[in-house]
């Protein structure tokens, strides 16, 4: 009894001792900065120096590039809205990928164009400004609701793009912004072509169908007025004009002067004359555009610059446009409404959509990757020291412990 009794005491006396060291006292923290902030110190010290040369000798440089959304003072258009450059946004990484897979992207900008494949660049390097913020549409939305409108309204372009020196991001931030404008510029030409190619199929069908419609009711005019003066010639009497409007295509019309019908049928068949010269106008004017396409698509195909591509397509029209009668204003139409839309891309492409400052380059990140480089230095020597310290109390415990 009295020995069991003896080793409850020591038995609570090493539970008291083992809790006691278990806990950290503010005063061990302090003690153990005061022991280690030297190291730490020059550990952080060391880690600001290689996050600096980290960020001097490996960061790359970024260029920014301004492209101005200018107004064209003719029609009060600017070069793109808003629909026009959701849809190019959406279809230049096509294009790009496009380029890429033929290898005929530029052999100093493969991993520019690479990159330039994926939406997600466009949306971050390619930043539309507006002429309203989203801020400012709701501050002045009680104001004027014509606001609406310059909200969507966009004034400029700032194309990014990096490089490992200032020289190579300022090229990249170039060819990306010469691509946003040739590549759209090439998207609206080949928009334009393929609704020529809808227009000489389907058109031409609906007109060839309203070609034989037209005839055929022709036919039954020119029957109706032959029918007409046959009965004017039996009943001369009949001969009296009516100043009464009467559709000459109503039941009452039969009782009108035979006179009248006569004017009236003969009308008819003129309306009819003239509808059917204007769909062979028509015609005569698509088989120019398929003239025209005929060129033209094996040169699309050919080169994804649509300003190259614009010059080689005016340069087409102005051979087709030579070879046609200069009284033939009829013909001359189509090319006159088809070198308007070329000209327009053009402009667009060219004039309206321009920067009027050089691209800028720097080298961002630098504090940022210094700071980095010292927090993690910083912690790693604490974690050294912690660990330092945990297995000299490790080693002490078991020698204590060899010892009892």
């Amino acid at each position: 009894m009295t020995q069991e009794n003896n080793s409850l005491p020591q038995s609570a006396n090493l539970n008291g001792n083992a809790s006691g060291e278990a806990e950290i006292s503010l005063l061990d923290i302090v003690n153990f900065l005061q022991a280690s902030w030297k190291k730490l110190a020059a550990a952080s010290i060391v880690g600001a120096i290689l996050g600096f040369a980290n960020w001097n000798f490996l960061a790359s440089y970024q260029a920014e590039y301004v492209l101005l959304n200018n107004n064209n003072n003719n029609n009060n258009s600017y070069a793109l809205d808003l629909v026009s450059w959701k849809t190019i946004q959406k279809s230049l990484p096509n294009l790009a990928a496009q380029i890429e897979d033929e290898g005929k992207s530029p052999e100093n900008h493969a991993q520019l164009y690479r990159a330039m494949a994926s939406e997600q660049w466009w949306q971050k390097n390619v930043i539309p400004s507006y002429a309203i913020s989203k801020a400012d549409t709701k501050d002045l939305a009680a104001i004027s609701k014509d606001l609406d409108a310059a909200s969507t309204t966009i004034l400029s372009l700032t194309v990014t793009a990096s490089g490992g020196t200032k020289e190579k991001s300022i090229e990249n931030v170039r060819a990306a912004a010469n691509f946003l404008r040739t590549g759209s510029a090439y998207l609206q030409l080949r928009s334009i072509l393929n609704s020529y190619e809808t227009e000489t199929i389907s058109t031409v069908a609906d007109l060839q169908k309203r070609i034989t419609t037209t005839e055929i009711e022709m036919g039954y005019q020119v029957q109706r007025a032959k029918a007409l003066e046959d009965l004017h010639k039996r009943f001369p009497g009949g001969n009296n004009a009516s100043n009464q409007v009467v559709d000459p295509k109503d039941s009452g019309a039969k009782y009108l002067p035979l006179a009248t019908q006569i004017i009236a049928v003969n009308n008819d068949i003129n309306l009819s004359k003239e509808a059917l010269q204007r769909y062979k106008d028509r015609l005569a004017q698509i088989a120019l555009i398929k003239i025209f396409l005929e060129e033209a698509n094996p040169l699309a195909a050919n080169t994804f610059d649509g300003i190259v591509l614009d010059d080689g397509l005016l340069a087409i029209e102005a051979k087709l446009r030579a070879k046609l009668a200069k009284e033939d204003i009829k013909q001359q139409e189509v090319f006159d409404q088809l070198r308007t839309q070329l000209l327009s891309v053009k402009s667009r492409f060219t004039k309206s959509l321009d920067a009027n400052t050089a691209p800028t380059s720097i080298k961002k990140g630098m504090i940022k990757t210094t700071a980095g480089g010292l927090a993690g230095a910083f912690f790693l020597m604490l974690l050294v020291l912690l660990g330092q310290r945990v297995w000299a109390s490790i080693k002490g415990g078991a020698k204590s412990g060899g010892i009892q």
